[in-house]
């Protein structure tokens, strides 16, 4: 039969993309497990194309009968074949012990594959492959299946009927022509960017108006992600009981394959899945082709959020370097960096910490001043409006993609049932049944109890998890200080505070990591113990868990720095204890500001290099590895390996496709980083977009090299990620208000200026912010070990707070500066949440959720297909009055010559017997 084919017939059909007859493509791929007794015979090619004929024919006759014809063509085989003590256990050759748990599972396989045949599809096993102990079974969908499952399932395919898209006209036309041009260079070249003026119109597939379609080459009308969701689909509605060990389908070819056959898969790896081609756009019409509308829609989303990290990265640097520029002339860190400045600040820790001079915080106040400068106010009310932009100019990219993909029509519709709700309610109903005669259809709220109160304790104990381990991070900051100011080593006593910031932060970090992979599994096993009904319902209600656990896991030790950190400390002589022995630690002079940018700075970078990178890198290659080892194929090279395997054993070494949840929750993540405290970390879009470039290609050339090809699956959207984004948007402008109300020294700074200054000026802020203590008044026990350690003697120390000194009537007391800088703060927030809140609105309505030329162009195609219709119709009622008027006619005729036929005789029985 191979010697029939032609060469290039034969190549495809060595390749594995063709059943063995180099005509039907393969659609999708079953494997299972094959156990064969030692001293097997590793290929018996003969006996199994004979085997596999019989099967094939036998099917056709229906599942009973294939059986009995399975047995006898074993029997034919084993009279014919010579006899071998390693023969095939699922063949069923002489010689052969079978096991009765095998037999079983190879009976199902077999019952599984008959109603498989009995749906329409076309079968071929292979089990003499050169992976030791797989059996694959390839599924081929005929023509008639496939007109059958997209009627079914309502896909849109281009008609014979074309028209012209409508041009811009005029000034507009000539700037986009020139427009276009300038970025020519960057589009990547395939077919999707050539300029079009002419579409087909589509229209939903129907049997009964196949005459609409161009049907000429009925072999590729329907692509390979198609076929192949079209086959998992009849897969999903077939019940099954064998046990499979994988499915998939195949990918297109080699991205090394050099033919004249079409490889989307290589042309993938050479402008999309390619480092060297970083700058430019996606093929994400390609993209789409081969992976299907869910995966296109996520590159294309990733590829707009990162084309908008670009003006955020662009003012995020302006920022700082304004920062920069302007720290020489900052009243207040001059201040304090001035040599003169005498101020003794009071110790930072119990007994062995000493007194200190202000002026030795000089490098941490310009520091803070980087990241806590008026322009950081202006970067966060322009960060929310870009949260707002980005948002919108999704939502019209996504109704652009889904004119241009035949989306716009498309609804959700419900999906299958999940076999574990199934099961779950066949147990309810048979549970039912023992006691009354009610059937049951669905699981109630009321069966789920259980399942939720599970949820809810488990979503609290792991929240409560993730604080306990802040506040672990919280004492071991306490007691390495403390520890460090202790050494005799004069460096390490001026470094403790810069060494305790980066060791706690990297500690934070590392138990991130570990936490997000723990807590991605807790929140699969609640997501299954809710039994949701459809595999939808199953995946959002996982993100959502995922994303609330995770979300608080990364985030928890900054909210702590921003918003807690240096607000529960007393004052000195009445300081806040934990455990009665360990002091609550306080901010830096230059405020909590600058340790939030670095708690910031260190877990975004760590998770983005690491978790992102990292991982994404080396454990896939890692489990290939242990999956070549483990196929027994050692010996072999990989070169040659990979020259000798078909493309579904290549594939079946590929790492399984699990979904875009990790994908799209390291970018929600990162977006959270981006717009939650961007008032602290205004650089923080700018090393996004450097994650992205990366991330994006890095995305690319795993989906296209290292994982199996995903079933294609439809969407119109992102889902629920998209309102994800948008809380994490609408948050940011709170969590943003109060980083600058209450973290930051913006609020002081201007209450100081605009009310207590006396000439208008920053002139005399640091002392402001400063109270008095009296060394006399420390707790017993609680005073420095080192008075002196200053050379004099300390008789009042400052502290940073608003309190009345001690000579006052009212010690120590919250001083009236301190409620007035309060009052502000709080104005502040209330003020800057309305009018960002208000803004992004204006933005929302001011920027349409549909392109202009796309609602045209939708409108144009209805009328088109109204009038293609009208004259479908006209040109049915023209053909059936000419076949009435032409039938009337003929019968007349016929009548006339029945008559004078039947005239001579009489009576109705010769009449009858004549008609």
């Amino acid at each position: 039969m191979l010697k029939a084919l032609t060469p290039e017939e034969n190549t495809q059909c060595q390749h594995g993309l063709y059943f063995q007859d180099g005509q039907r493509r393969v659609d999708y791929i079953l494997t299972y497990h094959v156990k064969k007794p030692a001293g097997a015979r590793s290929s018996r090619p003969t006996s199994h194309l004979l085997t596999e004929n019989a099967v094939a024919r036998s099917f056709r006759r229906g599942r009973n009968e294939h059986l009995r014809n399975h047995k006898a063509q074993k029997a034919r085989d084993s009279s014919s074949l010579p006899s071998s003590p390693g023969a095939d256990v699922e063949l069923g050759h002489p010689g052969e012990t079978v096991n009765g748990h095998e037999d079983q599972k190879m009976f199902r396989r077999e019952e599984f594959e008959g109603k498989l045949r009995d749906m329409g599809l076309e079968l071929e096993k292979d089990e003499d492959t050169k992976i030791a102990g797989v059996g694959f079974v390839k599924i081929h969908a005929p023509w008639n299946i496939l007109c059958r499952e997209a009627e079914l399932m309502k896909l849109k395919m281009p008609t014979k009927k074309v028209y012209e898209v409508k041009q811009l006209s005029g000034v507009v036309e000539k700037i986009c022509s020139l427009a276009c041009k300038l970025v020519e260079p960057l589009h990547p070249h395939v077919e999707e960017h050539q300029p079009q003026n002419i579409k087909h119109l589509s229209h939903t597939f129907s049997r009964e108006k196949q005459h609409l379609f161009d049907l000429s080459d009925k072999d590729n009308f329907f692509d390979s992600k198609t076929r192949s969701s079209m086959v998992f689909e009849i897969l999903k509605r077939t019940k099954c009981k064998a046990k499979y060990s994988m499915a998939y389908p195949l990918h297109d070819g080699d991205i090394n394959e050099e033919s004249a056959v079409h490889n989307d898969r290589r042309l993938l790896y050479e402008e999309w899945a390619n480092y060297s081609v970083f700058f430019k756009y996606q093929p994400i019409g390609l993209v789409r082709k081969y992976f299907g509308e869910k995966i296109g829609l996520y590159f294309a989303w990733l590829g707009l959020y990162t084309q908008m990290l670009i003006p955020a990265s662009l003012v995020g640097v302006i920022v700082f370097l304004y920062g920069c520029a302007t720290v020489d002339d900052n009243l207040p860190s001059m201040e304090i960096c001035h040599p003169k400045n005498n101020i003794t600040m009071c110790p930072l820790c119990d007994k062995v910490c000493s007194y200190w001079k202000l002026s030795t915080a000089c490098g941490t106040a310009r520091a803070s001043h980087l990241f806590d400068n008026p322009a950081t106010v202006f970067f966060s009310i322009f960060m929310a409006l870009w949260a707002a932009m980005f948002m919108e100019h999704w939502k019209r990219r996504q109704m652009r993609l889904n004119y241009e993909w035949d989306l716009t029509g498309f609804e959700d519709e419900e999906d299958h049932p999940r076999a574990e709700y199934e099961l779950r309610v066949m147990q309810k109903t048979l549970s039912k049944d023992q006691k009354s005669h009610h059937k049951t259809e669905k699981l109630t709220c009321q069966d789920r109890l259980p399942a939720y109160m599970t949820n809810i304790v488990m979503m609290l104990l792991m929240i409560g998890v993730t604080f306990a381990i802040v506040f672990g991070v919280i004492l071991y900051r306490i007691s390495t200080k403390a520890a460090l100011y202790m050494s005799s080593n004069p460096v390490t006593r001026s470094h403790a505070q810069l060494t305790v910031k980066t060791t706690a932060a990297i500690i934070n970090l590392v138990v991130i990591l570990i936490l997000d992979e723990v807590y991605g599994a807790v929140a699969r096993w609640l997501t299954v113990l809710e039994v949701p009904k459809t595999d939808k319902s199953f995946e959002e209600r996982l993100i959502f868990k995922t994303f609330i656990l995770k979300f608080v896991n990364a985030f928890a030790p900054i909210i702590y720095i921003a918003f807690f950190r240096g607000r529960l400390v007393g004052r000195p002589g009445s300081y806040l204890y934990v455990f009665e022995s360990y002091r609550m630690e306080e901010c830096a002079h230059g405020g909590c500001l600058m340790e939030l940018c670095i708690q910031l700075s260190i877990t975004m970078l760590g998770k983005q290099l690491i978790q992102n990178n990292l991982f994404e890198i080396g454990v896939p290659k890692l489990k290939k590895l242990i999956r070549y080892i483990r196929s027994k194929q050692g010996t072999f090279q990989e070169e040659e390996r990979k020259k000798r395997l078909q493309r579904y054993e290549t594939d079946h070494f590929l790492e399984p496709f699990a979904g875009l949840t990790p994908e799209y929750m390291e970018m929600i993540i990162q977006f959270g980083f981006v717009t939650l405290f961007v008032a602290s970390f205004p650089l923080a879009p700018l090393f996004a977009l450097l994650n992205n470039i990366i991330e994006i290609r890095l995305d690319a050339k795993k989906f296209v090299t290292e994982l199996r090809r995903p079933v294609a699956a439809r969407a119109k959207d992102i889902g629920i990620w998209y309102n994800l984004l948008r809380g994490v948007a609408n948050v940011a402008v709170i969590i943003n208000a109060f980083v600058i109300s209450f973290t930051s020294d913006f609020i002081p700074r201007m209450v100081y200026q605009y009310m207590y200054s006396p000439d208008g000026s920053m002139h005399g802020f640091v002392n402001h912010t400063l109270s008095y203590f009296n060394v006399s008044h420390f707790q017993e026990g609680k005073e420095p070990m080192d008075p002196l350690h200053l050379g004099y003697h300390v008789e009042m120390c400052r502290y940073k707070d608003y309190r009345e000194p001690p000579w006052s009537a009212t010690p120590y007391e919250i001083s009236k500066e301190f409620w007035t800088v309060l009052a502000v703060r709080l104005a502040f927030v209330i003020i800057f949440q309305n009018v960002v809140m208000l803004m992004s609105d204006v933005v929302d309505w001011l920027i349409p959720d549909i392109p202009k030329d796309i609602s045209m162009q939708i409108h144009k195609e209805k009328i088109l297909l109204v009038e293609l219709f009208m004259r479908e119709e006209h040109s049915k009622s023209r053909n059936l009055d000419s076949r009435v008027s032409g039938g009337g006619k003929a019968n007349s005729s016929n009548n006339n010559n029945y008559s004078t036929t039947v005239h001579p005789r009489s009576g109705p029985h010769n009449s009858t017997g004549s008609l």
